[in-house]
């Protein structure tokens, strides 16, 4: 995705991530954007690795009225099956063996706010009908905890994987990816919005060239004339 660099914590300044580009494809999107962000239910955003869905994301959030709350993100499939779990829900102390404390989740860092899941197909299937629990019912419990706890969370989810078809072969929840697609957008590879390039390319030039303290005359000769 045509944006600049963001910053990726759980805590993100959204004037860092800048929307960079003016081909169709890439104002459509960017209307799609505007259009589901004011809408306080789920997103699905689909598209290939390195589209910049996590930074689409995080302009979902800002333009939404949850922009004040936080934003918290997980990379799923960075995790192991036995950790995400606790990852997302927390977990009490002696739940498990090194459980010294207590823990909080994703879900409850991100209350009020938006939580990010990206790379969602990779996540286990037991896991997959916990989420579905908090989506229907806006609650769950702690890994060994009886406690429920509320959970006010927009989910926006993301995937580069064909969801549907891994719900047809039951590796993928088919009420779960219902849930998440109540808005579904696809982000387009910048091989569809060719005439970004030169744009993108100016951009990253001329910030190189500020980090690096060149001048004017170094960034055309990198745009226009190359090497």
């Amino acid at each position: 995705m045509g944006f600049s660099d963001g910053d990726q914590n759980s805590s993100v300044d959204f004037s860092m991530s800048e929307a960079i580009g003016q081909s169709e494809a890439f104002l459509e999107f960017q209307e799609q954007v505007s259009a589901v962000a004011p809408i306080d239910r789920p997103v699905l955003i689909l598209g290939e690795r390195g589209t910049g869905k996590e930074l689409a994301a995080t302009r979902i959030h800002f333009l939404s009225k949850r922009w004040q709350k936080p934003f918290i993100t997980l990379n799923c499939s960075a995790l192991t099956p036995t950790l995400i779990g606790s990852e997302l829900f927390g977990h009490e102390k002696g739940a498990f063996t090194g459980a010294i404390t207590s823990h909080l989740g994703r879900f409850e860092k991100a209350s009020d706010g938006t939580l990010f899941l990206d790379e969602i197909g990779s996540i286990p299937m037991e896991i997959q009908e916990k989420i579905l629990r908090v989506v229907e019912y806006k609650s769950f419990e702690r890994v060994g905890g009886s406690t429920s706890i509320n959970a006010d969370v927009r989910i926006v989810a993301a995937a580069n994987v064909n969801l549907a078809l891994l719900a047809k072969t039951e590796k993928f929840k088919q009420d779960l990816l219902d849930r998440l697609s109540f808005e579904v957008i696809y982000v387009p590879p910048l091989r569809n919005r060719k005439e970004d390039i030169i744009v993108l390319s100016n951009h990253f030039a001329h910030r190189m060239a500020f980090e690096l303290s060149w001048s004017d005359t170094g960034v055309y000769t990198i745009c226009c004339k190359g090497p």
